[in-house]
């Protein structure tokens, strides 16, 4: 039998600011480096991290929460200017802090 993915607890939230201030820039470096720096991306990074902090502030921990969040919040963008997608965005959300917490997301790893 196939065993489930364990859930993936952030740790909890100490500085909304820096916490909030890294997403917003990693998020954007990340969307520059992945296809054209564009001025949007800026606009799209403060949001997802808007809504990260927002979601974290009120007690969601699990990534899968906090991906679902965003994908739904991000819905009402609007990505005509972008290349990306709210289902982009929300996985690179979610890429970033796997990546930040030392867990390999490649691979089903």
């Amino acid at each position: 039998m196939v065993e489930p993915i364990p859930p993936i607890t952030l740790p909890p939230m100490q500085d909304p600011d820096r916490e909030g201030e890294w997403l917003q820039n990693t998020l954007q470096t990340w969307l520059d480096e992945e296809f054209l720096p564009e001025p949007v991306n800026e606009t799209i990074a403060a949001r997802a991290a808007q809504i990260f902090i927002r979601q974290r502030l009120e007690g969601e921990n699990d990534l899968g929460a906090l991906t679902i969040a965003i994908v739904t919040e991000m819905q009402s963008f609007d990505f005509s200017a972008s290349f990306y997608s709210e289902f982009a965005i929300a996985n690179a959300v979610s890429d970033l802090l796997l990546k930040s917490l030392g867990i390999d997301s490649c691979c089903g790893q």
